[in-house]
């Protein structure tokens, strides 16, 4: 049973949220404060995380701060925050997504899915099980980056992202595709996802982010991981 953290400080919408993930078969904790949530995350170890940003005690910002200094754990933000400078700055932190209240159940319940299955994937390998560069090595099996002899911690999307270049090195993979592939049909538009995804994988791994070794843009095209 996949177990599911909410944390929300609307009793309302937690009930809600409780009803129909219990109904669907998920295992649900609920917390309504952000200091609760890191403590149920670290005892019950969820396999995915939804987080309002309006949180009594600290902005849902700073939980994904926290989660992300241990935790890889998929996180999907609730929020009714429509600002596309909130939604960027949650995606930079760490979230793995963000979903604008209201919302349907629906909809959640796939993106819910959809997040979960990138944390569960098998990688497409294609004969190549280790990718070695000069600055960093990609253990594919693994799941594991390591760079100047300290693992990368990258969260299930970035490393969904870099398992895709990687396993077609020296192709270009379109933004579409990419965007798909990781989010969903529906967010085939979002090309902001990408720009702040592959900023963030730079910052991990290139040495001059700025000037990007391996992590190549094809300006309005897509992207190309060179080895």
């Amino acid at each position: 049973m996949t177990r599911v953290l909410v944390v929300e400080d609307d009793p309302q919408l937690v009930r809600a949220l409780v009803i129909n993930l219990e109904a669907r078969h998920y295992g649900v904790d609920a917390a309504t404060d952000g200091a609760t949530a890191l403590r149920l995350a670290a005892e019950g170890q969820p396999e995915v995380v939804l987080l309002d940003l309006g949180l009594p005690d600290m902005d849902g910002v700073d939980v994904i701060k926290a989660l992300r200094g241990w935790s890889r754990v998929p996180v999907l933000v609730l929020s009714a925050r429509q600002g596309s400078d909130q939604k960027v700055t949650a995606l930079d932190v760490g979230a793995d997504d963000y979903i604008t209240k209201p919302f349907s159940m629906n909809e959640l319940v796939a993106r819910l899915r959809a997040a979960v299955r990138r944390t569960g994937d098998t990688p497409h390998v294609t004969g190549t099980v280790l990718v070695e560069t000069d600055d960093f090595f990609i253990d594919l099996v693994a799941r594991r980056v390591v760079k100047d002899g300290w693992d990368v911690r990258l969260t299930p999307t970035e490393w969904h992202l870099l398992e895709i270049l990687v396993t077609n090195a020296g192709r270009l993979i379109t933004q579409q595709h990419l965007l798909q592939e990781v989010w969903g049909v529906s967010q085939r538009s979002k090309t902001n996802y990408l720009r702040v995804y592959m900023a963030q994988l730079r910052r991990k791994l290139e040495r001059d982010p700025s000037h990007p070794r391996y992590l190549i843009t094809e300006p309005g095209m897509g992207y190309r991981f060179e080895a």
